[in-house]
């Protein structure tokens, strides 16, 4: 990278902390360690809705999966699980943090409830994330992307923006901080249940306690022995907990307890 590039990337992120533009400061640091097509940036905690941070999809983006994924289906992106996961905090691959079956779940190729799918250009080649732990029981996640029709991002663009992780980290906490009112500020934001009971919204009292545990896994792209090995069970008790989900609710498959969570959540 450019050394006079980097240095004036480096003073407009330190300038736009806490001003409306900070993401563009963002985009252009990245931007001397790797070229992409997409970002975005997004606080999480499981007891808030998530604050936007950054907005850098394209116009082509559907905002009605924006909003669907606002209001809920964050909760089977793996970035929100790292990002509210103790230990997380470094730049990460999605194929890195995702379940064994994710890539098969309804959840990754939809359309209707994951922004970045909804790209004119395709479904993406990769998404990237930087995870970086906020005060107050937040997390952030600062994710790159490209779309299909590129490569992935290769070792030497990798290892570039991981170098970046000290200076990102330092200005997304300060940024925060200034956004947020810092410590006690998190009153101000629109109130929300806490995230675990956006699964109970969806399924009221139909399902028991086991059930809901085996359910979100099931929707978050887990296999039936990835549940067992999450939940300490064995993957013939998972098999009868899906099947009596699936009689409880009316359905017959993944792909229907999967549509019954996005229709909920584009109400």
């Amino acid at each position: 990278m450019i050394a006079e590039q980097f240095s004036g990337a480096v003073a407009g992120l330190i300038e736009k902390a806490g001003v409306a533009d900070y993401g563009a400061a963002l985009d252009r640091l990245a931007s001397c360690a790797a070229g992409f097509d997409m970002s975005c940036a997004f606080a999480f905690s499981t007891g808030h809705a998530p604050v936007v941070i950054h907005d850098g999809y394209s116009e082509t983006v559907d905002r009605r999966a924006l909003r669907s994924y606002l209001r809920g289906a964050y909760l089977l992106d793996p970035f929100y699980q790292a990002s509210v996961s103790a230990g997380a905090e470094g730049l990460w691959r999605m194929r890195e943090l995702a379940p064994d079956q994710f890539y098969d779940s309804d959840f990754a190729w939809s359309r209707e409830v994951h922004p970045c799918i909804s790209d004119e250009a395709g479904t993406l080649v990769e998404e990237i994330g930087f995870v970086i732990p906020l005060p107050d029981g937040f997390g952030a996640t600062y994710s790159l992307m490209r779309n299909r029709g590129g490569q992935p991002f290769d070792a030497a663009e990798f290892q570039r923006l991981r170098a970046m992780l000290p200076i990102l980290a330092a200005s997304l906490r300060q940024h925060w901080a200034l956004i947020s009112g810092g410590a006690g500020g998190m009153a101000g934001l629109p109130a929300r249940p806490v995230a675990e009971r956006v699964f109970h919204e969806v399924f009221g009292d139909q399902l028991t306690p086991a059930q809901y545990a085996v359910a979100k896994l099931i929707l978050r792209g887990h296999s039936s022995l990835s549940i067992a090995e999450n939940l300490g069970i064995t993957e013939g008790t998972v098999k009868i907990h899906r099947s009596n989900i699936y009689r409880r609710l009316g359905i017959s498959s993944q792909g229907e307890l999967f549509q019954r969570f996005i229709n909920h959540l584009a109400d």
